[in-house]
């Protein structure tokens, strides 16, 4: 041990040391515990706390939860022209389309951009044939957990999945930054800047982002919530708990169902919204 650190700091790692190389934890609830004391000991920092965190929800979350759902996927025909496929890629700003056979329902696989524009840069004048540059699709069910779907990507050098549901049909798309996102944070760029706060996945679900002021809620489900003192969707979670929730935490407030899908130790980033079913009328 060094004799510069502090004597508080020395006791802690000791006690850390112990805890973690002779006393095995007994919960993730212990662990995350140590974390805490770690940081307001300045052995580790929040970032570094929240990045080990959100390490550890991988297994506690499933692809259903963060998945893209099929109403916004943005893929391409089978039979598209090279204009088209041009077209779509430039819009979307997307780097990865997955093929399909609406006729069939089938995915063909995946193409990236890269390719078109290797294509294009060499003056071809043909049309562009994918299926030269067609990469196989990971296929996943919605249950799968992020924690075993990070691991098939590592494995199979693939940055993008297939999801399907319980019936075999596409029910959406997760990609590598979807799971990378869950432990470092939103990664944005100028694309994500322009996207919904709130998005439809379907079957009576919502994604939302927490910080979704009260006002765009209310317009968009057609509402009027009863609220003291908050400004967005977070505040009013965070006040129906009165704390801070843990990820997968549930709350139902004023007709709707909240789920955190995503939450470190300072704010809650991500939610799924449904409406509270309303009991049968006898």
């Amino acid at each position: 041990m060094s004799e510069d650190q502090p004597p508080s700091t020395q006791s802690f790692l000791a006690k850390l040391s112990k805890q973690f190389f002779h006393t095995p934890l007994k919960s993730n609830y212990e662990l995350l515990q140590s974390l805490k004391e770690a940081e307001e000991n300045h052995v580790i920092g929040s970032h570094t706390r929240s990045i080990i965190e959100g390490t550890m929800q991988l297994e506690n979350m499933e692809v259903r939860d963060v998945m893209v759902p099929k109403s916004k996927m943005v893929t391409i025909e089978h039979n598209a022209s090279t204009k088209a496929l041009l077209d779509i890629m430039i819009k979307s700003a997307h780097s990865r389309f997955p093929i399909v056979n609406s006729e069939h329902h089938k995915i063909q696989g995946i193409v990236l951009a890269k390719d078109l524009l290797s294509y294009l840069a060499g003056d071809k004048r043909s049309e562009f044939n994918y299926k030269e540059y067609l990469r196989s699709a990971i296929l996943v069910p919605e249950s799968k957990t992020l924690g075993s779907l990070l691991r098939d990507f590592q494995q199979k050098k693939s940055h993008m999945a297939i999801v399907m549901d319980e019936y075999g049909e596409i029910a959406g798309l997760v990609t590598l930054e979807d799971v990378l996102e869950q432990i470092v944070g939103e990664i944005e760029d100028e694309h994500d800047l322009e996207e919904d706060n709130i998005i439809d996945f379907g079957d009576g679900r919502y994604l939302l982002k927490a910080n979704t002021p009260i006002e765009e809620f209310e317009e968009f489900f057609s509402v009027k919530l009863t609220v003291d003192k908050v400004d967005t969707v977070a505040g009013l979670v965070i006040s129906g708990f009165t704390r801070l929730p843990d990820q997968m935490d549930e709350i139902t407030l004023q007709g709707f169902n909240f789920k955190i899908l995503k939450t470190d130790s300072r704010r809650i980033h991500l939610l799924e919204v449904s409406r509270q079913a309303q009991p049968k009328e006898m």
